[in-house]
């Protein structure tokens, strides 16, 4: 079993973050595209090569998000139209989430079997997730699937904000 660890620099403007192994080596790079429309974020590994990418679909009435890993479409997270909490749903074949995934606490299934798990870290710096990787094979996909969904949380929040006036 791997371990990585995300941690998002709070406040950065520029939308770059690593993640390390539990060794301190960085091993993926996530670069943000803050300013573009539309929004993506490229998950990179330690030779800067592509291997996912997450798009923010523009242009729709609730935010949708898809995630490509190694060039394929794998994933997609939508929002549901709910009035009181955040609901969003995870559309993957045979990919399965099990858990508090809002709060950044569950489990990754694949065809039932157990691939990887992810935890919040908490009293740090911007946000901090362990992930668990337990089919190695499936490294890529998990770590594009943390960032996705922290990105959805992001959103969320913002759409949420108030700003006074």
């Amino acid at each position: 079993m791997r371990e990585l660890y995300l941690k998002q620099k709070a406040f950065s403007l520029s939308g770059e973050f690593s993640v390390k192994d539990s060794e301190g080596n960085e091993v993926y790079f996530i670069e943000g595209s803050l300013m573009k429309i539309p929004k993506t974020f490229s998950v990179r590994n330690n030779g800067r090569k592509e291997v996912a990418k997450i798009t923010k679909k523009t242009f729709s009435f609730l935010p949708t998000f898809f995630v490509e890993v190694h060039g394929q479409e794998t994933m997609t997270i939508k929002k549901e139209f709910s009035f009181l909490k955040a609901r969003y749903t995870i559309d993957a074949a045979g990919i399965e989430v099990q858990g508090n995934w809002w709060d950044m606490d569950f489990e990754v299934y694949q065809n039932r079997n157990l691939i990887g798990s992810v935890s919040q870290k908490w009293f740090t710096w911007g946000d901090s997730y362990q992930l668990q990787i337990i089919d190695e094979k499936m490294e890529s996909l998990l770590v594009a699937l943390v960032v996705a969904i922290d990105c959805a949380k992001a959103d969320n929040h913002a759409a949420t904000s108030v700003v006074p006036g």
